[in-house]
């Protein structure tokens, strides 16, 4: 990433979350479609390098 990019995040049980400042600690993170998630928004997105503690 970029030095002036950041990720905030507020899932605490994330073992990338930095629960003190609310930022993603990752270098890098993957985003993808949700499956079998009837939202209407077919763009729906979620990160999968969430790793619980």
């Amino acid at each position: 990433m970029e030095c002036n990019q950041k990720i905030n995040c507020s899932v605490g049980s994330c073992k990338y979350n930095d629960i003190t400042t609310q930022e993603c600690k990752l270098k890098a993170i993957n985003i993808m479609p949700q499956v079998g998630v009837n939202t209407g928004n077919e763009k729906e997105t979620m990160c999968v390098s969430y790793k619980k503690h």
